[in-house]
């Protein structure tokens, strides 16, 4: 298989691209004679933008971290839809694993500070991809409408170079700094993952469960 080891095309509990609201997606998106590369552009669009970006929704339910179940409901944060950016790739044959890595929030709001009680975001979920020989690493968590409300420049990509978060926003403030890197995998690891999270934020995941948020109309925080 040229190297390319099965489990980085496998269909998965949490990469469920044999779903066919998965492949409905896919197929909607990508034509049947683009190369890898334009399908993973494509993609990486499709994820960023049409899925909406919400921390409220950060449920740790084993259902709502599937990229079936993200696909369905439009919204999720950042880790689910790295899970459905990789199984679309998967889905058209691009080897793909779901990466994490601990990030330093400089610009967040009020009521999202309060519930985390840290601006550090422990698990923040990207991709990496295979392309032409090469791993690069594609973010398609900010969707380009939340972006342009709270002044963060979105996240392009081009195939060939990493796409990770910008450490400063459109104003030259400071955005995101990675601070720890968790390592890349083939499933997402959903027990090491939960247990964080309700360690760590037990006011956001109780919120998250409940649904008791609306992020596009909080006011961002400018650091000082």
């Amino acid at each position: 298989m040229n190297g390319i080891k099965p489990e980085w095309l496998a269909a998965t509990e949490f990469i469920d691209h044999e779903h066919p609201a998965v492949r409905d997606f896919v197929a909607a998106r990508v034509g049947a004679h683009d190369t890898a590369k334009e399908k993973a552009l494509a993609l990486y669009y499709a994820v960023r933008d049409d899925i909406r970006y919400d921390p409220y929704s950060s449920s740790m339910q084993r259902e709502m971290m599937r990229a079936s179940t993200t696909v369905i409901r439009g919204v999720s944060y950042c880790v689910p839809k790295a899970m459905l950016y990789c199984a679309c790739l998967r889905a058209v044959g691009i080897p793909a694993r779901p990466g994490f890595a601990d990030v330093k929030n400089h610009l967040s709001t009020e009521k999202l500070t309060r519930l985390m009680g840290t601006d550090i975001f422990a698990w923040h979920g990207y991709v990496s991809l295979l392309l032409d020989g090469c791993w690069v690493k594609a973010t398609p968590a900010f969707n380009l409408a939340m972006c342009q409300r709270f002044g963060v420049l979105p996240l392009d990509f081009d195939g060939e170079h990493d796409s990770l978060m910008h450490p400063y926003n459109s104003s030259n403030q400071r955005h995101m700094e990675y601070v720890r890197q968790r390592g890349e995998f083939d499933d997402l690891p959903y027990e090491e993952l939960t247990a964080d999270m309700f360690r760590m934020y037990p006011k956001l995941v109780e919120i998250s469960e409940g649904r008791n948020g609306d992020f596009d109309h909080e006011s961002v925080l400018r650091p000082t």
